[in-house]
């Protein structure tokens, strides 16, 4: 479903894209049916215009959804399952926890999915929050600092694999030896990147230095943080042209197993096809 509020001016037209997020996996049927209702969800928002359908990269329900007991699948074989059934929808976790899959395997997982998807594929990440799932299954879970750093470095592999730079990498967290990407996805430059959470010191930054997209939830602090998007950044210089913001409501009340997410496109970086892929060279180290 796509909305237009119309400007005086053509050029001021603003266009507002609405995406299905499902957040649960317990429904009346079960987990006989849990592939007919999921493939019933996907095609209906495809048939009625939806942009996007994303998925939760939990292994737990979460706290505010139901009690961990409650079903949960693997967000990307999930997601994949999804592909076949669909044609046009883009799909995405909203959002993996860069702790949960070593970088170079995550990359190849979106790669993948970009690839058997004809192209419609994001890469949903963020530092992770629930401790208690991933200690609960032996993940690995460190402090909420080490955890910001091995999302920048993976966003930083991610980026390396997608582009034509097959070198090493060598991070504080993680040292691949060669960043082979064969094949690469099908969405050039790369897939875009949405970063979970709207914390101003740490992820929005990172926001505005490395992705396309942000999701945030509508309150009073929202003006602020799409401040701090604009703000200049060490890789985005002042004067950097602004790019298309897309917001939606957030439900108080959502329907079982979907709600609206929110996102805010990063000024500047509104579509990963309108510039090339960020090298090492390019960043500046925070």
């Amino acid at each position: 479903m796509r909305g237009e509020r119309q400007g005086a001016h053509t050029e001021d037209r603003k266009l507002m894209k609405i995406g299905v997020h499902v957040s649960s996996y317990t429904w009346p049927g079960g987990p006989q049916r849990l592939a007919q209702d999921l493939t019933r969800i996907a095609q209906a928002a495809e048939h009625n215009g939806f942009d996007k359908l994303s998925l939760m990269d939990h292994l737990w329900q979460i706290t505010h959804n139901g009690p961990p007991e409650h079903e949960m699948l693997e967000a990307y074989t999930t997601l994949g399952y999804l592909a076949a059934r669909t044609a046009r929808i883009q799909l995405l976790a909203l959002v993996t926890a860069a702790i949960y899959r070593e970088p170079g395997l995550l990359a190849k997982a979106v790669t993948t999915l970009d690839v058997l998807s004809e192209g419609r594929a994001w890469l949903g990440i963020g530092a992770g929050s629930s401790e208690q799932e991933a200690r609960g299954l032996g993940l690995t879970f460190p402090a909420a600092g080490q955890r910001f750093e091995r999302l920048e470095e993976a966003l930083q592999i991610c980026l390396q694999m997608w582009s034509d730079n097959d070198g090493p990498y060598a991070g504080k967290h993680y040292r691949l030896a060669r960043t082979l990407n064969s094949p690469q996805p099908l969405t050039r430059p790369h897939p875009p990147i949405l970063i979970g959470g709207g914390g101003e010191k740490k992820t929005l930054r990172l926001v505005a230095q490395y992705a396309q997209a942000c999701n945030l939830f509508a309150g009073p602090d929202l003006p602020r943080k799409l401040d701090v998007l604009h703000a200049p950044q060490p890789a985005r210089p002042a004067g950097h042209p602004g790019g298309r913001r897309t917001l939606g409501p957030r439900t108080d009340q959502p329907a079982p197993g979907s709600q609206v997410s929110p996102t805010a496109r990063c000024p500047g970086r509104e579509s990963s096809a309108e510039q090339g892929p960020l090298r090492p060279k390019e960043r500046n180290r925070p």
